[in-house]
């Protein structure tokens, strides 16, 4: 977020303004019409479909049903492919994020019937309390964020939860935490976890006798979910946490990767742990695998096919990237996806999500 924004309006013949919020880095919408609980749903759609946001100052609960009635008829056009589908989201996400509200300093919203929200806007944005103007969508992921933080997600492969931090991807896609959990050790004695976002991996890891781990992340939000994570399942002694892009220094007898499965472009904060522009982890990952494995080591590259079956990425390139990368694969591990849109046939990716198998590549290096 650029600190240095602000966003501008008039109210009851005055010039406003306040600082402007987004975690997701959108821009300040240079026109705002003060509304309230007048407003329809159709006229909100007109308003934002014109590139004009919508500052509330009618009841919160309000505020809530009119998003959600907005949502609802931006979810009934069907999108025919992948690119399609993606030019839909990011167009509702736009409209959505146009219905804007205003928190005063310490992140209290003065809207009748509005929540309590300021113990989950410090944890998402931290010691900052400066008023500013937010969407009601970020707000209500930053609410939604601290009770999934609250409560954790259960992972069969650790008997425990993992609570994952606003922005911090949570690992509710269970079965490839379990590939990672039953592929056979290298060694005991040391991995490096490659972008260990909540520290999922690095703890099944230590669960699983490893004796020392060193968890990356280019993230000092997800590096802070990690250490409270280990912390929290007594493996912290165990896990040494770097803040750095892949690899941290020397060689480890085990590598694991489990990259953004989608090569395209982030739009949101959430979606740098799905795309992958221009694959580019992955491809790291797997280009300076070699120098970082040690003798008889290996490399798990635990990913997903939907790229493929999406059109995005061939299985040939993919073996193609190892072999360019002087990888041999020694083993491969499958399992299905277990989550509910695979069993949605509205969904309109639900023939890719019905054919997807998630895999954990075991790759040695040629010497």
């Amino acid at each position: 977020m650029n600190n240095s924004d602000s966003i501008h309006w008039t109210e009851n013949g005055r010039r406003c303004h306040a600082r402007w919020r987004s975690e997701n880095g959108s821009p300040p919408p240079a026109r705002i019409e003060v509304v309230d609980d007048r407003l329809s749903a159709a006229a909100a759609l007109r308003l934002a479909n014109s590139g004009t946001a919508m500052l509330w100052r009618g009841d919160f609960h309000n505020a809530s049903q009119l998003l959600k009635s907005l949502a609802t008829r931006l979810d009934s056009t069907p999108s025919a492919d992948f690119t399609a589908y993606r030019n839909l989201r990011s167009r509702r996400a736009r409209i959505l994020g146009m219905l804007l509200v205003e928190l005063d300093a310490g992140h209290r919203l003065t809207l009748r019937r509005a929540p309590d929200l300021t113990t989950a806007c410090r944890e998402a944005y931290g010691d900052d309390t400066a008023a500013a103007v937010v969407s009601l969508r970020e707000l209500q992921g930053v609410a939604g964020a601290s009770e999934w933080r609250r409560r954790g997600v259960e992972v069969p492969a650790l008997q425990a939860r993992i609570h994952p931090h606003y922005g911090v991807f949570a690992p509710v896609r269970g079965e490839y935490v379990d590939l990672v959990a039953r592929a056979p050790l290298p060694s005991d004695r040391l991995a490096f976890d490659i972008g260990t976002g909540t520290g999922v991996l690095a703890a099944v890891l230590a669960r699983r006798g490893v004796r020392s781990i060193v968890a990356t992340d280019a993230s000092a939000r997800a590096l802070a979910c990690a250490r409270s994570n280990l912390g929290r399942l007594g493996y912290s002694d165990r896990v040494e946490l770097v803040e750095t892009d892949l690899y941290p220094p020397g060689r480890a007898p085990l590598v694991v990767c489990n990259p953004p499965w989608i090569p395209g472009k982030p739009r949101t904060t959430m979606d740098f742990a799905i795309y992958d522009p221009g694959s580019r982890m992955l491809r790291a990952f797997l280009d300076r695998l070699g120098k970082h494995l040690s003798a008889d080591g290996e490399g798990w590259l635990v990913i997903s096919d939907l790229a493929e079956h999406l059109g995005l990425r061939t299985r040939r390139e993919l073996l193609s990237a190892f072999d360019s990368a002087g990888l041999r694969v020694v083993d491969r591990l499958d399992t299905r996806p277990r989550h509910s849109r695979v069993r949605d046939s509205r969904d309109s990716l639900h023939a890719a999500r019905a054919a997807e198998v998630t895999s954990l590549w075991r790759l040695s290096a040629d010497r």
